[in-house]
């Protein structure tokens, strides 16, 4: 019999829930509000409950808001630790899901959930090392290193590097209540509202903001190419659905980057380098189905 998986995709704003075995195979899916974390976490678990009657879940996988607890050896792992989204903060949230329903889970960042789910089925097939950014209310980044995903100390927060503030910024000291001018304070959706006065999908497309924003995040892939060498950057989030930005952001990246990182994906293909998610606005819940896929197999090399 086929194995089923379950994957949520936990933002700030909802929670995407699905049932399947891939991009083209989803038997059932669902979103609603991300409200408190009894009521969501409730919501969830009766998803999964009411679609997985005939055929029986084999794992789940979360991808999620965070910071989040990723050290299987911690007391807290699985945990939504301390976040900016209200009443969320300490929040169990992987062992309620296995406890509940009774099946390995996998649990990871929310951007780390989509580079898995862009490695296994989309923009970064068949390669070792990839970065994957989400640019829209917020920014992070994910990063697949040596086939395998990025966390460390706790995960990485791409979008919390500092970037100098450039001469004629509207709002040079960021929107970042945390740091201030960092990447996130300078380039995400909230950003760009509070230094023109609209929201990114109503600022037109001659609007000087697209040259500046094109300009931030030029800086901060510079930054990622020069630390991590990613073999593909994937660009994906709402203010990214403004496709416009992409050639800018090219262009740009190269001019910062002064012809010193020397590489044929760079110099001549570099529209294959800079992409956006193959995915589209799936890459979050596909991701979590592969975190389910991983965690299963986890499971059976532990118990063999």
């Amino acid at each position: 019999m086929e194995k089923l998986f379950g994957g949520i995709e936990a933002g700030g704003t909802k929670f995407v829930c699905a049932i399947g075995t891939g991009p083209d195979d989803i038997r059932a899916e669902t979103q609603f509000p991300t409200t408190s974390p009894d009521e969501t976490l409730a919501r969830t678990i009766a998803f999964f409950r009411t679609h997985s009657v005939d055929e029986r879940l084999a794992a789940v996988g979360i991808a999620t808001f965070g910071p989040v607890d990723l050290n299987p050896q911690s007391e807290h792992y699985g945990f939504i630790t301390d976040t900016p989204k209200p009443g969320w903060s300490q929040t169990s949230f992987a062992k309620v899901i296995e406890a509940e329903l009774g099946v390995p889970t996998g649990f990871d960042t929310d951007v780390n959930g989509a580079m898995l789910g862009e490695h296994r089925w989309g923009a970064a097939q068949g390669l070792e090392n990839a970065v994957y950014l989400t640019i829209g209310t917020g920014i992070g980044g994910g990063a697949l290193v040596n086939g395998r995903l990025l966390h460390g100390l706790i995960h990485p927060e791409m979008g919390h590097v500092m970037l100098p503030p450039r001469e004629g910024d509207p709002k040079p000291d960021g929107n970042c209540p945390f740091h201030g001018n960092c990447f996130e304070g300078m380039a995400s959706g909230p950003a760009l509202e509070a230094k023109w006065g609209l929201r990114a999908e109503h600022l037109p497309r001659d609007h000087p903001a697209w040259e500046l924003e094109a300009h931030y995040l030029a800086v901060a892939l510079h930054g990622i190419i020069c630390v991590l060498s990613p073999q593909r950057i994937i660009l994906g989030g709402g203010v990214m659905n403004q496709t416009h930005l992409f050639p800018q952001v090219r262009k740009k990246t190269l001019e910062s980057l002064q012809g010193y990182v020397q590489h044929q994906a760079l110099l001549s293909r570099i529209d294959r380098y800079i992409v956006p998610p193959a995915l589209g606005k799936r890459a979050g819940v596909l991701g979590a189905l592969a975190l389910a896929q991983d965690a299963l197999d986890s499971r059976r090399r532990r118990s063999s």
